[in-house]
């Protein structure tokens, strides 16, 4: 039995039936790799019970402390069902993107059974008009809950799910895994009682460690090394409302190529920034559209993974965040690029002063009671729709995904693309994600916050074709190289290797040989 921790319990307590707080994935594969050129429902189904070993995630389940007390904690569920977690569906024709992104927005926006392990895996057939994707080719749409993973543990998940070639063979180890007893109620809520009591004394220690990160950063603000003023001020948006039960999503596929190539516009800058100014061009075009631009930056909260190599395959969360203005209010591309790298690498600069990793730390000793009651009464009581200035205007989470092909069942991934979880204040969320040759930006949104998920998508599209026109980078399809010309030399010489037909003597010589031997 293991206890969350501050930020993981923060998501459960954050879980509304407007804002279930889970993460996921559309994952697209290819069967045609798969032994037999297909595969079946049953056959997924196998191969994920062959591989819950390899994942703490996928037979936990959360248990909550009596009156939120203290966190809760995670238990082996003695009930797991895995085709209760895993389901199947398909899509009417003429099965396309746009389909399946419906599909896909449904799915995510149902929360989940937290009596449960908090994860669903909806298999998707009938993928028959998607570019780029093989004609019979399935989805499957993923969705685990927030306080079991964050980007990091969810690729190590993904790891435990595929392998790096099309072969299944079950892992050679037995699987160990036994069930937990449910705890008892009253020792947990005694513990936690007694933790509460413990919690001021945890909290100086934490602020006491805090303390030379404060200071520096301070120093830096002073001397004007970080300049955010763009970064905390943050306009109010459509973005920035009290959300409701329905989703939207949608996306674009880049070539990573392209995407590294647009780092000339400026010297030093990060595939990172690429995307950041990506997602801020097309928002300018979209707002500028709805006539509800801001006249200063709008601002995105960036993630940043702090979990060690030692903290792989562990669930909850190991991030910490930096804030990212997006440059929504410059219209050109090159110079968009330049304010964000800028703001970028200041706020990298505060965020390394501060200390990421304290940051986090320091997340872990909220507590519990207030931090549940102040979660309830901020959704309850609309607060997102009162607030002059937001915090952020939108989430933007970079989750860089295996530089080779992987395989699932058998079947190849051919793309990958992630959903984010909202809250109110946040009805638009991002996930940058790259695998093999490809990146991807994909969105998530409150339906009302985002009524044309299309046209916000093509915002993005001719965001990145300004920026590719900025670095005179050529997009056009590459031409497939000619066979070359066979000339009279090459086949002269091999008409003189051609295997001469035998003479007639030598046909008879071979004759009278099989005679003599049948003789």
């Amino acid at each position: 039995m293991e206890q969350l921790q501050g930020m993981d319990a923060s998501f459960v307590a954050l879980e509304t039936p407007s804002s279930p707080m889970h993460i996921g994935s559309i994952l697209i594969y290819d069967p045609s790799t798969a032994p037999g050129g297909f595969v079946r429902f049953k056959d997924i189904l196998r191969f994920y019970e062959e591989r819950m070993q390899l994942s703490k995630t996928m037979r936990q389940k959360l248990v909550k402390v009596p009156f939120n007390v203290d966190y809760p904690y995670w238990v082996e569920d003695a009930d797991f069902d895995l085709e209760y977690h895993v389901r199947h569906v398909a899509l009417p024709k003429p099965g396309d993107w746009r389909q399946l992104c419906i599909q896909a927005a449904r799915i995510f926006a149902r929360p989940l059974d937290l009596s449960r392990p908090p994860w669903e895996f909806t298999v998707v057939e009938g993928l028959d008009n998607v570019p780029g994707v093989p004609k019979g080719s399935y989805a499957v749409v993923t969705k685990v809950h927030h306080a079991a993973i964050d980007g990091m543990s969810g690729i190590d998940m993904m790891q435990a799910l595929h392998t790096p070639t099309p072969s299944v063979a079950p892992p050679n180890k037995p699987d160990t895994w036994k069930p937990d007893k449910f705890p008892n109620r009253a020792g947990m809520f005694a513990k936690g009682y007694v933790r509460a009591w413990l919690n001021p004394i945890r909290q100086m220690g934490v602020s006491a460690q805090a303390v030379p990160g404060i200071y520096r950063a301070a120093k830096g603000m002073i001397k004007g090394d970080f300049g955010l003023k763009a970064a905390i001020e943050a306009p109010k948006t459509r973005f920035n409302t009290k959300i409701s039960p329905h989703r939207v999503v949608e996306g674009r596929v880049f070539e990573l190529e392209h995407i590294k190539a647009l780092r000339s516009l400026v010297e030093g800058a990060k595939v990172n920034d690429v995307m950041l100014t990506i997602i801020g061009g097309g928002l300018h075009k979209y707002l500028k559209h709805h006539n509800d631009l801001p006249k200063t930056t709008m601002t995105a909260m960036a993630p940043i993974s702090v979990r060690s190599e030692g903290e792989k395959n562990t669930m909850g969360n190991q991030v910490s965040a930096m804030i990212a203005p997006l440059g929504t209010h410059i219209e050109d591309a090159a110079e968009r690029m330049a304010y964000v790298y800028d703001q970028t690498s200041r706020s990298k600069e505060m965020t390394s002063a501060l200390g990421a990793r304290q940051m986090t730390e320091a997340s872990k000793v909220s507590p519990a009671l207030f931090m549940a009651l102040g979660a309830q009464l901020y959704s309850r009581l609309g607060v997102a729709n009162y607030m002059v200035r937001p915090v952020i205007n939108t989430v933007v989470t970079n989750v860089p995904g295996p530089p080779v092909p992987i395989y699932s069942a058998g079947a190849k991934l051919v793309s990958m693309q992630g959903l984010l979880c909202l809250l109110d204040g946040m009805a638009l969320g991002h996930v940058v994600q790259s695998y093999v040759n490809e990146a991807t930006i994909t969105f998530t949104a409150d339906r009302d916050a985002v009524p044309d998920p299309e046209f916000y998508s093509q915002c993005l599209q001719e965001s990145f074709e300004e920026m590719a026109a900025a670095a005179g980078l050529d997009l056009s399809p590459k031409k497939a190289k000619p066979a070359p010309k066979k000339t009279a030399a090459a086949s002269k010489s091999r008409a003189t290797t051609k295997r001469k037909p035998r003479s007639s003597t030598a046909k008879k010589t071979t004759s009278s040989k099989a005679k003599a031997k049948a003789s």
